[in-house]
């Protein structure tokens, strides 16, 4: 007879899974959004849903970003449902910084509604189980008989490959390594990238030191307003795309880059003079393929980043051209298997975007397992 205090005995106990209805993977915008809905729902909190979160506080990705970056530069915070962002954060004191900001908010948020989160919880991965799926976490698992990921994009930083990065002698970081211009003083930056974060990040960077800046294709800058109907005929476009199983792609590829006062400011101090993309890194720098070669100290990757989707790899949902088929009313639904949504992934990744999909995929799902 084993001990019950034995080590087989922890270990068998451990992998009894919890049985719950609905796992919420991530407590970000679109997180957040689907857990106010489910209980708006009637879903009773931790008995039939609950939200697990793998970082250290309330906040998402926000938390992390560099602390230069606040909230009159970031790219645009929407009000999640039942509560304004001026409701918990006072921002009539000028700049207010991002990665404080938004913590707060979502933090006074998850109380206000007595939110089910679960943090630090990762998850490791997702896998089927007849009629359930076991979401093992390092936290113990869950038996869910179904699955909100809001996990995002902030944990899958892509760098794309290029020959000779092995040789490069410099040093090398993506977006998300970024913390401020200052650690760059005396040192020649290449960034590379023509979305928004690039263009901030080359601006910034470029007041303290020599700066070339290069971009695979002509960044397509945007001086006309940008009105909701640009922003919709965008979202539809890379709605279109998810509902045919194709990878979603960039928003701002379709919408343009908006032309702003720093953007101005940058032209006119010539920062934003583009090089196109070069054929190859050297050990001292990169080398295009008409044999020009630059000597750069850092390369910094804003080359954006991928869904981050791995602990769902067991499920095999991406077909062969890399994407998922997303269906339901939002496209939040996974066309292989309805017991699962995705939110924040093709047209709901903008924070607007994740409010409607988080309530589109609460009642979706919630009427697919009669569940109210």
């Amino acid at each position: 007879m084993t001990d019950a205090a034995s080590p087989v005995a922890v270990e068998t106990h451990a992998r009894v899974a919890r049985k719950i209805d609905v796992v919420v993977i991530g407590a970000g915008q679109a997180g957040l959004s689907s857990a106010y809905h489910l209980a708006r729902l009637g879903l009773t909190p931790h008995r039939q849903y609950v939200v697990v979160d793998q970082s250290p506080q309330p906040g998402g990705a926000w938390q992390f970003r560099w602390p230069s970056l606040t909230l009159n530069t970031v790219n645009g915070i929407h009000d999640l449902p039942g509560m304004k962002f001026s409701e918990a954060v006072d921002t009539s004191k000028g700049e207010v910084h991002a990665a404080v900001a938004v913590p707060q908010y979502y933090g006074a948020y998850e109380k206000a509604f007595d939110l089910p989160v679960r943090r630090p919880v990762a998850v490791k991965v997702v896998c089927e189980r007849g009629e359930r799926f076991r979401v093992e976490t390092d936290d113990g698992a869950y038996a869910a008989r179904g699955i909100i990921n809001a996990t995002g994009t902030w944990e899958a930083p892509y760098i794309p490959p290029y020959p000779g990065a092995e040789r490069f002698k410099g040093r090398q970081l993506h977006t998300k390594d970024y913390q401020a211009a200052g650690q760059f003083a005396g040192q020649h930056v290449l960034v590379v990238g023509g979305g928004i974060s690039a263009i901030q990040l080359l601006d910034e960077i470029s007041k303290v030191t020599s700066t070339t800046w290069v971009t695979r294709e002509e960044p397509a800058f945007r001086d006309e307003p940008f009105t909701p109907d640009v922003g919709r005929a965008a979202v539809a476009m890379v709605e279109d795309r998810v509902r045919r199983g194709l990878p979603p792609g960039s928003v701002v590829s379709v919408t343009g880059i908006p032309v702003t006062p720093a953007i101005i400011a940058a032209r006119a101090r010539g920062v934003l003079e583009r090089q196109p993309m070069f054929a190859e890194m050297t050990e001292h720098g990169v080398r295009w393929a008409d044999g020009r070669e630059l000597a750069v100290d850092v390369i910094l990757w804003s080359t954006g980043f991928r869904s981050a989707l791995d602990h769902l790899a067991p499920l095999q949902l991406r077909n062969v051209d890399g994407g998922i088929l997303m269906t339901g009313r939002l496209a939040t639904q996974v066309a292989k298997d309805p017991r699962i949504h995705l939110v924040g992934y093709g047209p709901s990744a903008s924070t607007i975007g994740a409010n409607r999909a988080g309530g589109a995929a609460a009642r979706e799902l919630a009427d697919f397992l009669h569940l109210t």
